[in-house]
């Protein structure tokens, strides 16, 4: 699964916005997590962390302000994570990145 994320080449998009992510991607994750998370949900967290490592990179090309700067953009990430819990699945079960300042 983690192949099949860095396979989707996310944070090449930075012509999308982060909600055209999150319609893309969401009903993809929202299948395996019923169909595998269904006993241990513990064993997604790393590859929700990867998800969110490559949605920083994300943030990183498409937001100049978060060029070059990493910790910044996964508090950036992790302040949009508080304030939209609703966005992404994973973020709905409460694996989310860094909360922010």
């Amino acid at each position: 699964m983690r192949q099949t994320i860095r396979s989707w080449r996310l944070h090449l998009r930075s012509a999308k916005t982060l909600d055209d992510l999150a319609r893309m991607f969401n009903p993809i994750l929202r299948g395996w997590v019923q169909y595998y998370g269904q006993y241990y949900k513990s064993a997604w967290y790393p590859t929700f962390q990867v998800l969110d490592r490559i949605l920083v990179k994300w943030a990183m090309r498409k937001y100049k302000k978060l060029k070059g700067h990493q910790r910044r953009a996964t508090h950036w990430l992790g302040r949009i994570a508080r304030r939209q819990p609703r966005l992404f699945v994973h973020w709905q079960m409460g694996v989310r990145p860094a909360a922010g300042r």
